[in-house]
């Protein structure tokens, strides 16, 4: 009967459910500085599992993850916003999805026809064109100052800390526990949408795309319309990741998407590993992670001092970034699978059963005094 109950526990179900429920608890004993570095990591999530099925399971490289997650933050704004159509937020939230997939698209022709670097180079005038747009588009963007972001509101609950005051075991939930719950609720539904599409149909046809198209056309996969198809579904995990960004950070502005941010979620997927879910979230996590703690621990680190300090010293962003660009590098060199692949060679090692170990050879036995010893054979006398 013990050994029934721990295959339950150790089965699959048993251990989402654990996970889940640790991933609840953060809100009752974290302050908000923790439960924003949350936030802002399951937003990235959300955006890194998207780019790495573009560029890890189809194998198309991007430079343009901005751009869409810009039409996902600042679609949400001014739909849900005044000036504005002042949609629902949630039918505001859906159509800011809807609308990055959309852009995504109207840029799939090129998608389908263009791959590799040639295709991370016509994705790069995304950015320049997207940061343009929201600059100069005043009445929908707010121009430079960005504009600010209005909560969400799901049958009357705010996801906000302007409305009723909500006390959940003793427990007063302000905006970023609030937040907390909503994020985990599109993260779990990119995880298993996103999990469900790799092990399926597509999630093969793309895998056969990336090694050979070839190969892959003999067997019958549309190169173009799976192409276009991954595109799109990427296009659209940015928006929601940038819907999520909006309401974390409650204020956008053009200049945080930027080439540098779709260049950190590059970093995102090689160091988690390519192609992964799992790898996609660490990478994620360890990304948007470190500049925030070296932010906060910055008088404590060597080398590394407060921002604003001065001219020649290194903020903490910059330091962030010479580590995670080191931790590239690294995991190029000595695991080019990421974290994710690091992590199930342990598992595998840790599991694999370890050899017994030799019997010494038994060692002959000494002969009893009662049995005479074998005589020694006599040299023959030559004459």
């Amino acid at each position: 009967m013990s050994d029934r109950l721990l295959g339950l526990v150790r089965g699959r179900p048993a251990r989402i459910l654990l996970i889940a429920l640790l991933l609840c608890l953060p809100p009752f004993y974290l302050d908000a500085f923790w439960l924003r570095i949350g936030l802002f990591s399951m937003a990235a999530a959300i955006g890194a599992v998207g780019l790495s099925l573009l560029s890890g399971t189809a194998g198309q490289l991007s430079l343009g993850h901005a751009f869409f997650l810009a039409i996902g933050a600042y679609g949400y704004s001014y739909l849900a916003g005044e000036p504005g159509p002042g949609l629902p937020p949630v039918l505001a939230a859906v159509c800011a999805v809807l609308l990055a997939g959309a852009a995504g698209g109207l840029f799939s022709p090129v998608a389908g026809r263009v791959k590799g670097m040639y295709l991370g180079i016509a994705t790069l005038a995304l950015v320049f064109l997207g940061h343009h747009v929201l600059l100069t588009w005043d009445s929908v963007t707010g121009g430079f100052n960005g504009r600010s972001v209005p909560p969400l509101e799901v049958g009357g609950f705010s996801f906000d800390s302007s409305g009723s005051e909500l006390v959940v075991l003793g427990v007063p939930f302000g905006a970023e526990e609030r937040l907390w719950f909503l994020g985990l609720a599109l993260f779990a539904f990119t995880w298993f949408t996103a999990g469900g599409l790799l092990r399926g149909r597509p999630g093969r046809a793309l895998s056969a795309l990336r090694d050979s198209e070839t190969a892959a056309a003999v067997m019958g996969v549309d190169v173009a319309r799976h192409r276009s198809a991954a595109f799109v579904v990427s296009s659209m995990y940015a928006g929601l990741g940038g819907v999520l960004l909006a309401l974390a950070f409650r204020r956008v502005v053009p200049d945080y998407f930027s080439l540098a941010l779709s260049i950190d979620y590059l970093a995102m997927i090689v160091i988690g590993g390519l192609g992964s879910v799992a790898g996609a979230t660490a990478g994620a996590v360890f990304v948007t992670a470190l500049p925030l703690l070296m932010t906060r621990y910055a008088d404590q680190l060597p080398l590394v001092t407060a921002p604003g300090s001065g001219e020649g010293s290194v903020g903490p962003t910059e330091a962030a970034r010479y580590l995670y660009g080191a931790a590239i590098v690294l995991v190029l060199l000595y695991a080019p699978d990421g974290l994710h692949g690091l992590a199930r060679r342990i598992r595998a090692r840790l599991r694999r059963p370890r050899p017994p170990a030799p019997d010494r050879a038994p060692a002959p036995p000494s002969p009893s005094p009662s049995q005479p010893a074998a005589a020694a054979p006599t040299k023959e006398h030559t004459a």
